[in-house]
């Protein structure tokens, strides 16, 4: 069974943006090609435990095990050195990635206080969106009670779009709120 902002997608966004783009191939219109998610935590080269818990809720929320990021390079006024861990990141791809922006879209987003929208800015010029979000306990999954630190992340969503104007109807087709 296809998740159902994956439905919504095939019988509803695509017939609108070949439409509203006139696209003559089914083949052109954009479409989702992964949602990566980011946690980077400068401060776990002092508490390691820092990122094992961020790991552990970062696993909750998408539903799949993180990569544990390290340092590239040495840079000393950071106190960080080549091969450290700093960061976690999920790459989500098909059903996982079309459950987890359906929650993001519907249920997250709206839980976050004085929300009045995401920024149309966030735009790389290709088409690809990219999200912060300063708290994780915006998520449904994750117990409040049982959080150490509230950590941000970086949430980026990758289309096939060519240009900004066809990555934000597709996500606003798919019900993205963006502001006015």
């Amino acid at each position: 069974m296809a998740p159902r902002l994956q439905d919504l997608y095939r019988t509803e966004v695509i017939p609108k943006l070949s439409k509203e783009f006139g696209y003559e191939n089914v083949h052109q219109v954009p479409k989702l090609t992964k949602i990566v998610v980011n946690i980077g935590l400068g401060e776990a080269t002092a508490n390691p435990k820092l990122l094992e818990k961020a790991a552990e809720e970062l696993a909750q929320i998408t539903g799949q095990k993180p990569v544990i990021r390290k340092a590239r390079k040495s840079i000393a006024n950071f106190k960080l050195r080549e091969g450290q861990n700093v960061g976690c990141t999920v790459t989500l791809r098909r059903d996982r990635m079309w459950e987890f922006f359906d929650r993001l879209v519907n249920v997250s987003l709206p839980r976050v206080r004085d929300f009045k929208g995401v920024s149309e800015k966030a735009f790389d010029g290709r088409g690809n969106f990219s999200l912060g979000i300063r708290e994780q306990i915006i998520f449904p999954e994750i117990v409040f009670d049982k959080i150490e630190r509230v950590t941000g992340m970086n949430i980026t969503v990758c289309t096939t779009a060519r240009n900004d104007a066809e990555g934000r109807a597709l996500l606003a087709h798919l019900g993205v709120p963006f502001r006015q």
